[in-house]
């Protein structure tokens, strides 16, 4: 757990609002877009839903 947390601060994400967008949408994430899910990858849903 502290290295999910580190490499999120790393990546300067926001680890709590991270982690929690990623257990939310993992189960319905398609194998092949996981690395969507990394933190260097990472965009948060908030964000997502004002780009679209």
């Amino acid at each position: 757990m502290a290295t999910l947390i580190t490499t999120a601060k790393l990546n300067d994400v926001d680890p709590q609002a991270w982690l929690a967008d990623v257990l939310a949408h993992i189960a319905d994430m398609p194998i092949s877009r996981l690395e969507q899910l990394l933190p260097w990858n990472w965009v948060a849903s908030s964000v997502k839903a004002v780009a679209a």
